[in-house]
């Protein structure tokens, strides 16, 4: 269930971690990525295209040609990812939709969703692809197990 993300983004997501999982001298091609996550293959080939534009993987054309990272995994958190898929918007705006919601006029969740927030973007500043490559390779597994 999506509650913050689109889906794009949390697919965006998925893939970066799963590329970051494996060798980083290696490409996956969308076929491999779609499959290992079980994303429609269309779906994250445009999110992967995305991501290109953004600078934070590479593709390769050609027979053994596919996408990697384009920065090593110790450069990228996960708010990099958001970014570049959703944007940060969501971390400045009313989650309910208000114009104007502040700290003058709140909305009548202001001071909850502030908190949450605040919380979710320290979560995705913090830590690096590097340090969740662990736990990818397991949930990957599991993917693959269903």
């Amino acid at each position: 269930m999506t509650v913050i993300f689109s889906k794009k983004c949390e697919y965006g997501m998925q893939a970066v971690l799963y590329l970051a999982a494996n060798n980083k001298d290696t490409t996956k091609s969308s076929d491999q990525i779609s499959r290992a996550l079980k994303i429609p293959k269309e779906f994250i080939s445009k999110i992967l295209q995305s991501l290109r534009n953004s600078g934070l993987i590479f593709s390769t054309k050609g027979k053994s040609g596919g996408f990697g990272l384009a920065k090593d995994p110790s450069q990228i958190k996960l708010i990099d990812i958001v970014q570049a898929i959703d944007g940060l918007e969501m971390f400045n705006s009313c989650v309910l939709g208000f114009p104007e919601c502040s700290p003058d006029t709140p909305c009548p969740v202001h001071d909850s969703w502030g908190a949450l927030r605040t919380k979710a973007f320290e979560m995705l500043s913090t830590e690096t692809l590097d340090q969740l490559k662990d736990k990818t390779l397991t949930k990957i597994k599991t993917l693959q197990q269903e």
